[in-house]
């Protein structure tokens, strides 16, 4: 008798995985193809640690440059406000 495939074997597609597309703000950073929305979140960080976005004497504050300002809407927000702030800018 065959296995039938599990969940876990099973692609991912829904919720974190679900392709979404960026705003053209959220577009500047991490590109305009439609990613999976974990990826984009990935993408965010990338871009905060390659231009040392992290405020050092607390390193979950991210002070924003000129194209987080247009994705924040802020000059800096925490780690855990970030996310709320991309989604504003992701179409499913």
């Amino acid at each position: 008798m065959a296995k039938t495939p599990t969940a876990a074997a099973a692609p991912k597609t829904g919720g974190i995985h679900a392709p979404v597309q960026p705003s053209p703000e959220l577009g500047e950073i991490v590109g305009n193809d439609k990613l999976p929305r974990s990826e984009v979140i990935s993408k965010v960080w990338e871009y905060i640690k390659k231009h040392d976005l992290q405020n050092p004497e607390n390193k979950r504050e991210i002070l924003a440059d000129d194209k987080l300002k247009k994705v924040f809407g802020r000059d800096k927000c925490t780690m855990f406000e970030m996310n709320k702030y991309i989604a504003a800018h992701v179409k499913a």
